[in-house]
């Protein structure tokens, strides 16, 4: 992880976790399990007979500390300042809407950005009515259409992160961990066809990089 500078008492969100004994928790752990191998194609494939809704809820919740974690490690460089607009690169800029308490899309620095994105990641995780934390509580038509825009908008935060603040990763020696966490969440994106390909082109040039030995 990233040593020295990632302060666990600024952690950016508190994280979602899964209570013992549940198929969640029993989920979470075959992802770690697989994730252990090495293999991050096996990683992300749905365990067989599992429920795809369940495997997209556990990894959601995964890949949300993740990026918390990762985020976390660099708010001290970004800043208002130092980001003033959410992007990633010179091509793309995002604005913050949420259609509840944003309704029309706002211009926000990338720290902003992100505390806006998180805040709204975790109300959806802890909302019973669309990630049930029960079994026998069925999860809503429009469950996989709110995964994608969730893992859509995660997206973007790991292309500010390469865009703005990769040399800063560089020199702490830690860009390996970034590219095996972002490779992790490539491929379980198009596993599961979670994001559109042209919202993946900021970081379409690394993403062929990585994956080539893949392919």
């Amino acid at each position: 992880m990233f040593k020295g500078i990632f302060d666990k008492n600024k952690t950016f969100k508190p994280k979602k976790g899964f209570s013992k004994g549940t198929k969640r928790h029993d989920l979470h752990r075959h992802a770690k399990a697989t994730l252990g191998s090495g293999n991050l194609r096996l990683a992300v494939s749905l365990p067989e007979r599992e429920d795809l809704n369940e495997w997209l809820a556990v990894n959601t919740v995964d890949f949300f500390n993740q990026i918390n974690l990762l985020y976390g490690s660099i708010t001290e460089f970004c800043t208002p300042k130092t980001c003033e607009v959410m992007s990633a690169g010179p091509k793309y800029e995002y604005l913050w809407a949420d259609g509840d308490t944003v309704k029309k899309p706002i211009k926000v620095s990338a720290p902003e950005y992100v505390e806006y994105l998180m805040t709204w990641v975790q109300n959806i995780l802890d909302d019973e009515n669309i990630f049930p934390s029960r079994v026998d509580v069925q999860f809503p038509k429009n469950f996989q259409t709110i995964v994608k825009n969730i893992f859509k908008r995660l997206f973007r935060v790991y292309g500010h992160i390469y865009y703005s603040h990769f040399p800063k990763i560089v020199s702490l020696g830690e860009e390996a961990h970034l590219n095996t966490c972002f490779k992790h969440f490539y491929f379980f994106i198009i596993e599961f066809n979670l994001v559109d390909k042209k919202e993946m082109l900021p970081l379409q040039d690394l993403i062929d990089n990585l994956t080539k030995s893949n392919s």
